[in-house]
């Protein structure tokens, strides 16, 4: 059996530990938190932060005020001020999950790592990289799970999970397997007679090794064939921001954007690597007002 808690537990823990915080806190602490977390249920983000920011004068160096700060900022849209608090919390109380996972999801928002802030984590917690490493499973990012889980030896936790994750791994592969040769027969028909197909065949390729370098030529190749295609746009612009040259990225990715026409999936596509491309250059500015284009629930 996997050695880390179920995630029901963790939320009934969370709920237990916000009760035994607030037994600790005056009449006037309390009615400007409880009230904080009605204003953030009901959307009402600023007025949510005002409170919060208010118990945090009554305490500045309580964790969980910075940890719903750092929620009540992630929900409005202010990932940088989400970022500082989420920080906060997680160096008071490094072995917490919800306080990690906050943190992780903001910087996923910013198209950061947590390679970024690592230095200013206790980062070699080892119940924080146990933390880590369920949250990538939970996402299915088993390949930084495994990562993680490397370097906390053989623990059980470790040997555990890296079984479970390879197991799922061998699922995903088998399920891969049977269908490859059905998708590449398909692929090669469709593709025989139409050479913008053939190029974003190609390019994607090249996208799911990671392979820049190369996507690169074959991109702009294909944008100088084809103008008017935003894919090919989006596709030298992401080559371009992987590749170190993010300056270069935000002026062929905005000119993406002026090909588009009624496709939201490649338009938040080119939205998300916009806002990493602005976050390279240091503009946090540009890089949340692309952030916000992004339409979420499709």
């Amino acid at each position: 059996m996997i050695c880390f808690f179920s995630f029901w537990t963790y939320a009934q823990e969370e709920e237990q530990s916000a009760e035994v915080f607030l037994e600790e806190y005056t009449d006037e602490f309390q009615e400007s938190f409880f009230e904080a977390l009605k204003q953030k249920g009901i959307q009402n983000y600023d007025r949510a932060i005002d409170l919060f920011l208010e118990c945090k004068k009554m305490n500045s160096s309580n964790s969980v005020i910075d940890y719903e700060l750092a929620k009540a900022y992630f929900l409005d849209k202010q990932y940088i001020q989400a970022q500082e608090f989420a920080i906060e919390a997680l160096n008071a109380k490094p072995m917490d999950f919800w306080y990690l996972e906050t943190l992780l999801r903001v910087l996923e928002k910013q198209g950061n790592t947590i390679s970024v802030i690592q230095q200013q984590i206790p980062f070699s917690n080892n119940k924080l990289q146990e933390n880590l490493a369920v949250f990538y499973f939970k996402k299915r990012k088993y390949e930084d799970a495994l990562k993680v889980l490397k370097g906390l030896g053989n623990s059980k936790f470790a040997t555990d999970l890296t079984l479970k994750i390879n197991d799922s791994i061998q699922r995903i592969n088998e399920k891969l397997s049977a269908t490859t040769i059905v998708k590449n027969t398909k692929k090669t028909v469709e593709n025989k007679d139409n050479p913008i197909a053939q190029y974003q065949s190609q390019i994607e390729e090249l996208l799911l090794k990671e392979d820049y370098k190369n996507m690169e030529v074959v991109s702009k190749e294909a944008l100088d064939s084809y103008p008017l295609q935003p894919y090919f746009h989006f596709a030298y612009g992401t080559a371009l921001n992987r590749t170190s040259k993010s300056t270069k990225a935000v002026e062929v990715l905005e000119s993406a954007i002026d090909y588009l026409f009624d496709d939201t999936s490649l338009a938040n596509k080119i939205y998300a690597e916009l806002s990493k491309a602005y976050t390279a250059i240091g503009n946090t500015s540009k890089a949340n007002e692309y952030l916000n284009k992004i339409k979420t629930g499709l």
